[in-house]
């Protein structure tokens, strides 16, 4: 009989692969202002118009990274994003408890000041969520392939354990979980090159199993205009689930061929695509 410890871990490794299947939605759920909705609406319409080079408008941007990562996952994305002009700043979570990392990327947005266009990537989008509410730095939200849970809700709720991989996770003796070096390309970073893969795998933080119980306070994507970028072969979260998150915050959005490591395999459309919102 499994015992609580290897249920938690089998949920958690669930969440790290991304074979997951989406709760459905609450109807209570609202889209948040109505101004927000209609800026979305508008904004829209001029996707992709704005030049890397000349986006002239500046802005502030605090990049916040998701599990198994770090800041360096940004790497190619921060020099396109200060070519145009804008303050940029890389989080780093310890990856030790939601409410550490939430405090964490405060902290940022605190030192940086406003108006920040504030990005998170997979498990980053469930720590903006959090840490932008109620911020009057924050102006804007971009979630890159990521989670953007209600009021209440846990990365247990996005979960489906019957299909776990064998031996994808490796657990330590402190419940910190890592991603098998040998299946991390498959898993997280396919459409990246093997090098640049392999040292992703090297470096990755373990991730606490203690943050799969954390619940998610009031969301700020209820309070401010949004963006999401859906991964189309992304092997860590359906798709299907990505582009319900993105319907549920009324988020303007954009589709890319690509793995969950997005940002790492086309971080041109990535950064365009954060500096068309911080306009």
């Amino acid at each position: 009989m499994e015992t609580t410890f290897q249920k938690k871990t089998i949920l958690l490794a669930v969440l790290g692969i991304g074979i997951v299947s989406i709760a459905s939605f609450s109807s209570s759920g609202q889209l948040g202002l109505a101004n927000a909705q209609q800026e979305n609406k508008t904004l829209t319409q001029h996707q992709g118009t704005q030049s890397l080079v000349t986006n002239n408008t500046k802005m502030n941007i605090v990049l916040v990274h998701g599990a198994w990562a770090d800041g360096s996952s940004w790497e190619g994305v921060i020099p396109i994003l200060q070519k145009a002009g804008h303050r940029v700043i890389a989080v780093e979570l310890l990856e030790h408890s939601l409410a550490d990392d939430v405090a964490t990327a405060k902290r940022a947005i605190n030192l940086v000041g406003g108006p920040i266009t504030l990005v998170g990537h997979s498990y980053g989008g469930f720590v903006i969520t959090n840490a932008a509410y109620n911020n009057p730095n924050v102006t804007r939200l971009v979630y890159i392939a990521a989670f953007a849970p209600d009021e209440g809700q846990s990365l247990g709720d996005f979960v489906d354990v019957t299909k776990l991989p064998k031996d994808l996770l490796i657990v330590d003796g402190g419940g910190f979980a890592y991603i098998n070096p040998a299946m991390f390309a498959g898993a997280f970073a396919q459409d990246v090159n093997s090098t640049e893969a392999d040292i992703m795998a090297t470096v990755q933080k373990p991730f606490s199993i203690s943050i799969f119980d954390e619940k998610s306070g009031p969301p700020a994507w209820k309070q401010l205009p949004t963006w999401y970028q859906v991964s189309e072969n992304d092997h860590m979260i359906p798709p299907d689930a990505e582009r319900m998150f993105a319907k549920q915050m009324n988020a303007t959005t954009i589709s890319l061929a690509s793995s969950h490591a997005s940002l790492v395999s086309h971080p041109q459309e990535i950064a365009q695509f954060i500096l068309d919102a911080a306009k």
